[in-house]
């Protein structure tokens, strides 16, 4: 086992969810495995869904459109990220909503704010997710979401140290 850092943590009172986790690679390469649709799809799923990106447009204003696969190559559901702030290689901000297959999102969503840090070739990645709905929350912790965000973070870890490797 490694001894980069992973932390969750719950705070129903502020309705936040903190998740801080490090990868033994470059900023860049985290930045990039966040930000670009040819490597969000490579680990964006806990096993043994996938991640297929159909829309994907990194701006401020802009939104990635995705669904989760099952292994009969099912979509089964969907999600969006409209993105409301971005500072290269640093920091995003998106509101993250389920949806339809058609881009409807079931609302309400979630605030996600990701900030990027690297210190002696460890990145460290800060996710805060608002929900604005204790009753969301609490259901997204109930259908495993810590579970199958570890998983999927550990995906991410795997991805990079490969990519690192080339």
């Amino acid at each position: 086992m490694n001894d980069l850092l992973f932390d969750f943590t719950v705070d129903k009172a502020m309705k936040k969810v903190f998740i801080t986790r490090e990868f033994a690679a470059s900023q860049d390469l985290v930045w990039d495995a966040f930000t670009k649709a040819e490597l969000i799809d490579r680990w964006w799923a806990p096993k043994p869904l996938a991640s297929k990106t159909i829309l994907m447009d990194f701006r401020v204003g802009g939104r990635r459109f995705y669904a989760m696969v099952n292994p009969e190559g099912v979509e089964i559901g969907w999600q969006i990220f409209d993105y409301t702030a971005i500072t290269p290689k640093s920091n995003f901000k998106c509101v993250s909503a389920f949806a339809d297959k058609d881009e409807n999102p079931h609302l309400p969503g979630s605030d996600w704010d990701l900030s990027f840090s690297e210190q002696n070739g460890v990145t460290k990645v800060s996710i805060i997710i608002y929900n604005e709905s204790l009753e969301r929350m609490e259901k997204m912790i109930e259908m495993g979401f810590k579970e199958g965000f570890t998983m999927t973070l550990g995906q991410l870890e795997e991805l990079v140290a490969n990519l690192s490797q080339r």
